[in-house]
């Protein structure tokens, strides 16, 4: 089991991202009040995940730039690519998965990135990039990464094998959250069997799917955010959720443990990328820029608990940080076991299919 004292530095991370979750709203009120006042002030629109960035790099960006950062949120890949390619406009940066960035590259919906105003592009970790969807950096930038892992408590559980089977344990019976996900639960389910978790093949999916219902009979929900309160408070045992967020937690708790599963994991990286209809895209071009200075890069790290692929910021990340077994293993074969989720195109309609028969089982 992995050691998570190294963690100490991030335990206020929690407190700071509870300030952003309620501050952010009033950032972006604010902001489209300035702009509707008549301002002439430059705003750069950032559809991202929840708790994705410190503030503080924010303020400094619209400091440097004399702008307005506006950020809005979304909860999942898929709900992010319906309202672009529904025709959402006003956007200047979107912060998908990797593969959600080949879907929206397949429907046009991306700027191909002018790399002649990316000059910090070189910081990013050619190690990554050789395993990424998009090696060349032709539409995409990474921005963070790191594997889906699983959390459990271990005065409700004890030692247990680090293993997919967690979800079926009788002491967490109710008690347990997964991703609601279709593409993190199935794909657990079927690294669990031994298949790929890009699996396009109906047969292995249905076999993964009939354990995920195993699982669910288990499990108290399907679950994007509670969980991580949920396993903090010890309401749930067992919880599948993302690394930056159970590593804060665990560094908070001793309780808590987490752990990759034996039989592989996704490694998940998400992207950053300009919509084809930005308003303002030479700004978004800054602000990528401006996330890939490896001192930006590092701060942003240890503030939000992920690993940004960025070879020139780690040698500034603090002792504790660099030293965390999830994010940097010393085993890279560990790591080797995550696998990056990839597009699957037309044949996501098997797996929304399997989903759905899930969901009403």
């Amino acid at each position: 089991m992995l050691d998570f004292t190294a963690c100490e530095r991030l335990n206020s991370a929690m407190d700071r991202r509870t300030f952003l979750r309620h501050s952010s709203a009033a950032l972006a009120t604010a902001a489209f009040s300035s702009c509707s006042t008549g301002a002439e002030i430059p705003t750069l629109h950032v559809f991202t995940w929840s708790d994705y960035l410190d503030p503080a790099l924010q303020q400094k960006f619209e400091t440097l730039h004399k702008c307005k950062v506006v950020i809005d949120t979304f909860d999942s890949n898929e709900s992010m690519f319906a309202k672009i390619k529904g025709g959402a406009a006003g956007y200047d940066v979107l912060v998908p998965s990797s593969y959600m960035v080949k879907a929206l590259v397949r429907e046009n919906l991306l700027l191909k990135l002018d790399h002649s105003k990316l000059s910090r592009l070189k910081n990013i970790d050619a190690g990554h990039l050789s395993k990424s969807l998009d090696p060349k950096m032709e539409y995409s930038v990474p921005y963070m990464s790191a594997p889906t892992c699983v959390a459990y408590l271990g005065s409700k559980l004890g030692n247990i094998e680090p293993s997919y089977s967690i979800f079926t344990n009788a002491t967490a019976k109710g008690r347990t959250t997964l991703l609601n996900d279709m593409r993190e639960v199935i794909g657990a389910a079927l690294l669990f069997l031994g298949f790929s978790m890009n699996s396009v093949d109906s047969d292995e999916i249905a076999k993964a799917s009939q354990v995920v219902i195993e699982w669910k009979k288990n499990i108290a929900k399907f679950d994007n955010e509670q969980y991580k309160s949920g396993i903090a408070s010890s309401e749930f045992f067992v919880v599948q959720g993302y690394a930056g967020e159970l590593i804060t937690i665990a560094a908070e708790n001793e309780d808590v443990q987490v752990f990759i599963p034996k039989e592989g994991s996704a490694s998940s990286c998400d992207d950053l990328c300009i919509p084809a209809n930005a308003p303002n895209p030479a700004l978004a071009m800054e602000w990528i820029d401006f996330l890939c200075e490896a001192e930006i890069a590092a701060q942003n790290m240890e503030y939000i608990g992920y690993r940004a692929p960025n070879s020139a910021a780690y040698k500034l990340l603090s002792e504790d940080f660099r030293g965390n077994q999830i994010l940097f293993p010393d085993d890279e074969a560990l790591f080797a076991k995550c696998v990056p989720i990839d597009d699957i195109g037309d044949n996501v309609t098997v797996w929304s299919a399997a989903w759905d028969q899930i969901k009403a089982s």
